[in-house]
């Protein structure tokens, strides 16, 4: 059982913030909205913050006791010294941008983010264009229908280069259709999460790292209403480019550590499950810090939650990674809800994103 005192998780907050969240194209780069979305949440959470030159919010929430308060009675024994932590979740999405117009009005793209083609073929799309209009579309093999395809191009593998593009909701047959629309180079292309939720399982595209975004929401509200306060000072980071690798690549000036919420992909060598909340020891950049990461494993312990220890190689990384790579003196860990499908239509459990909720209060209370 979780901690006494802890919080209690809010599912259905969690849930319905997750839903908000989602409802927002926000492919990297494409930030304002999302942005925006945020900070009314943080308003209506009534919590203060900052909004980065670059985009990113920042909230900042008070320890109960000072740093200097601590230190005198003793109480400062952790190997941050009771500096600091920055607790970061991204709200970025991988997506597409269009690199040319075809001649016969489709799109020629390219990913904006890991997004693979055999990951999103006749998913539907939302092309945002630079005058502000929105064309849906759907990205389709070409050829793209399978009975008039000869053998060797039906087993081709898709490649946004040479044989995928987006076929636009409108009847468009050359460049000049298609322009008229206001489509052209260098337009976001964001997919269609298709939401759904049955038996505790979420299924979407985002999950990375939406849902994750919404457990330090979700935490936050309860945090408010309970009039709790962190052990040390606390900055809940929403960052708006991780997915190209310098979400976090700026932290306040008193940051010691760093905290970063995101999925634990699951796979057939993985211990990670969606029902748990994972304790990442190594991504395929490096090791976590040794002693920030005992501490993690220490607390779910102590305090009885389901988790896991997994190492995630070959192609993981999370913007705690990238606040090191900036050169900042830092310890760095990361925790997240065992996911399936990553980069894909993923899934996770809603037990996955309790677990995570409960290790994220117990270690910051």
């Amino acid at each position: 059982m979780p901690q006494k005192n802890l919080p209690a998780f809010d599912a259905g907050f969690c849930l319905e913030t997750f839903k908000r969240l989602i409802s927002v194209d926000s492919t990297t780069g494409q930030y304002e909205e999302i942005q925006d979305l945020t900070c009314q949440i943080l308003d209506e959470l009534g919590y203060p913050y900052q909004i980065l030159h670059k985009g990113g919010v920042i909230a900042e929430i008070s320890p109960a006791e000072p740093a200097s308060a601590q230190k005198d009675s003793g109480k400062a024994e952790s190997g941050a010294d009771c500096g600091a932590i920055a607790v970061t979740a991204h709200l970025d999405d991988i997506g597409l941008m269009v690199r040319h117009v075809n001649a016969d009005g489709t799109l020629n793209v390219c990913p904006v983010g890991g997004l693979y083609p055999f990951y999103c073929v006749t998913e539907n799309v939302r092309v945002h264009t630079h005058g502000g209009k929105v064309v849906t579309g759907t990205i389709c093999r070409t050829p793209n229908s399978i009975h008039v395809t000869e053998e060797e191009l039906r087993t081709a593998l898709p490649d946004f280069r040479t044989n995928v593009c987006v076929v636009l909701d409108a009847p468009v047959k050359t460049a000049a259709d298609t322009r008229a629309l206001g489509v052209e180079t260098g337009d976001m292309i964001a997919l269609d999460p298709r939401f759904t939720y049955v038996n505790g399982y979420l299924k979407s595209r985002f999950i990375d790292d939406k849902a994750c975004a919404a457990v330090l929401l979700a935490l936050m509200k309860e945090m408010k209403e309970k009039g709790l306060a962190p052990a040390r000072k606390t900055y809940m980071y929403f960052a708006l480019y991780e997915e190209i690798g310098h979400g976090t690549t700026f932290l306040p000036s008193d940051v010691k550590d760093i905290l970063a919420v995101d999925i634990a992909p699951t796979g057939p060598d993985q211990n990670s499950d969606e029902q748990k909340v994972s304790i990442f020891a190594k991504d395929s950049r490096f090791p976590y810090h040794h002693g920030m990461t005992r501490e993690l494993q220490d607390t779910a312990i102590s305090a009885g939650i389901d988790y896991v220890m997994d190492i995630f190689t070959p192609h993981y990384g999370t913007d705690a990674d990238g606040s090191i790579l900036a050169g900042y003196d830092i310890r760095h860990a990361a925790i997240g809800p065992g996911t399936a499908n990553s980069h894909g239509y993923e899934r996770t459990h809603m037990d996955g994103l309790k677990n995570t909720y409960e290790l994220l209060a117990a270690y910051l209370l």
